[in-house]
Order: C-alpha cells, then sequence, then structure tokens
C-alpha cells in the first residue's frame, strides 16, 4: 500500500496577482491530506474520501476531482486499466475553499502512487504531477498552491521562477476564518481576468501596489517585524477587495479579526468564499480571535506559519 501526504496553505500576500507573473508569498500550515493507494479489484480506479469537509464541498467539487485524479494518474505514467487501484483520502485538512484541499490531495495522491508502484518520484516530479491535477481545478493555475503542498514551509513564489525558501526567528499563530461558502477559483481567476482587460489602467496600478506589499511583505518577515506585516496584509486585503474577489462574509471576518487584536487580517486563496487569515502572534491572542469567529458561527483554524516542514 502506498501512502503519500500534501501540505494545506495559506497565501499570505499575492493570490491573483500571482497568476500574472507577481510574487507571493504562501506558507504551508501544519494540517495535511493524506493518501493511500492500493491495488483494487476491478479495471479503472475508485476514490473514498474520508476528508473532514466545509459541507457540500466535495459534492461540488467532484466532477473536477474525478478530472483531475485522471491527469494525476496519466502524468504519473500509471494506467488503470492494467492495474487497477483504489485511493483513499484522508488527514486533517479540512477539504474547504481558500486552504490548499484541491493542491494538498493532489500531491498526497502523487506520493501515494510513486511509493505504490515503486516509480521514486522525486519531489519536483511530484509537483509537476501535482500541478496537472490542479488544472482540473483552476484551469490554468498558477502553481503557488501545490508547490506549496509539496514543499512545506514559507516560501517566496514567483511563477515560472525557482522557489526562495524565507527563514523567520520563530513560527507565528495565526487563524483562518472559514466563510462556508464553497468558491470557484476558476471563476474567480476569469473575472479578474475580464475587469483587468476592461479597466487596463485602473488595474495597472492596482498590479504595481500588489507587487510593492510583495517585497516589503518579504522584508518584514525577515526582519520579524510583525506588526508591519500585519498593516501589510490589511493593504493586501484593500486591493483584493478593489479587484472584486472578497465578498461580504470575507469582509466581516476580517474585520472582526482586526477588532479583536488581530495584527492584520485578508481573504486568503481565490476569494468569493473561502477562507480569511488573521496574524495573531502569540497563542492567548490566536485563541481570543478564533473564539470571537466561532461566536459569530464560523469555523476558526488554529495553526501557525513558518514551521519548517
Amino acid at each position: 500500500m502506498g501512502f503519500g501526504i500534501g501540505f494545506g496553505k495559506v497565501i499570505l500576500f499575492g493570490e491573483h496577482f500571482v497568476v500574472y507573473g507577481l510574487p507571493s508569498i504562501v506558507s504551508a500550515i501544519d494540517k495535511k491530506t493524506t493518501a493511500l493507494v492500493e491495488i483494487g479489484n476491478g479495471p479503472g480506479w475508485s476514490l473514498e474520501d474520508r476528508r473532514p469537509e466545509t459541507p457540500g464541498y466535495k459534492k461540488e467539487k467532484l466532477e473536477q476531482q474525478r478530472e483531475s485524479i485522471a491527469k494525476i494518474l496519466k502524468a504519473a505514467g500509471v494506467d488503470p486499466l492494467k492495474t487497477p487501484i483504489r485511493i483513499i483520502l484522508g488527514g486533517d485538512l479540512v477539504a474547504a475553499s481558500g486552504i490548499g484541499a484541491s493542491a494538498a490531495s493532489c500531491v498526497a495522491i502523487a506520493r501515494a502512487l510513486s511509493d505504490e508502484f515503486g516509480l521514486g518520484y522525486s519531489d519536483e516530479k511530484i509537483n509537476e504531477i501535482a500541478y496537472e491535477g490542479e488544472r482540473a481545478y483552476h484551469g490554468t493555475p498558477s502553481g503557488v498552491d501545490n508547490t506549496a503542498a509539496t514543499y512545506g514551509g514559507l516560501l517566496w513564489f514567483v511563477r515560472g521562477k525557482p522557489i526562495e525558501r524565507i527563514s523567520i526567528k520563530q513560527p507565528v499563530e495565526i487563524v483562518m476564518g472559514n466563510t462556508g461558502i464553497v468558491a470557484n477559483t476558476e471563476a474567480a481567476v476569469a473575472g479578474v481576468r475580464a475587469r483587468k482587460q476592461k479597466y487596463t489602467e485602473k488595474y495597472d496600478e492596482i498590479f504595481r501596489e500588489a507587487e510593492r506589499l510583495a517585497y516589503s511583505a518579504r522584508k518584514a518577515l525577515i526582519d520579524y517585524d510583525l506588526r508591519k506585516v500585519g498593516r501589510l496584509m490589511d493593504e493586501n486585503h484593500k486591493l483584493l477587495q478593489e479587484i472584486e474577489v472578497s465578498c461580504r462574509e470575507l469582509d466581516f471576518l476580517v474585520e472582526l479579526a482586526r477588532e479583536n487584536g488581530a495584527y492584520g487580517a485578508k481573504m486568503t486563496g481565490g476569494g468569493l468564499g473561502g477562507n480569511m487569515v488573521a496574524l495573531t502572534p502569540g497563542e492567548d491572542l490566536q485563541e481570543r480571535v478564533a473564539k470571537a469567529i466561532e461566536k459569530e458561527g464560523f469555523e476558526a483554524l488554529r495553526t501557525r506559519i513558518g514551521v519548517v516542514s
């Protein structure tokens, strides 16, 4: 039986902008998806998905998931018609929007296939295979999610360039608040593209500011100036509002986190639902913000960034 894992992720800076070659900062979190692969009984492949989920997520994503697995198998060089397989997904990462759930599953499956069939694939190859799987969910993904899911840690990511690890003094507590809305990242990306073409001058200015923020945030993280990181997260959220990928629920949770002492907060991922992230150094602050979110009826994930995998 082959086994594999893929990390969940949080994008701290640069979601959507990363699609256009701008830098982003992404961190794996300490939640992951696991995959088991074993020889099946009949022709083809079968799936048992045991992941915890935002209600409706797995049903909503089922067709994309099926297409994704087919792409992963092809990229991995595994023919289930010749060798039937059974895939079992699990782990403690909630299947939800904005947390890298699809990428984590793609990476986990790719690793489990490599393990079961003795393929000996490197992380680089696993990442390539997972990217193919992500295409079923996102059309033409930037690659940031599967890269974080593969390598873990805190990363500086620019599409088409080698990843760079960002080292910080010590891990930092964060809270991720789940709107409960299953989002369509492909639709969100397409919407930004259409508006960018229509309002070119406005969007060019926003994108320049997003690039400036990313470089400032990188320095602030390295300097461990968490107050500045938080302020920059707030600014990043404003830009994401301007390109119309936030929503009422995300904005509510962002403001709620700030009111309860978060250093900064923003939506994370594709938007139009899914998750937000609040910077909450220290377990006391983390707990205060998480409880405030839960009191309003939303799910809160307590995790950390900057954990060395």
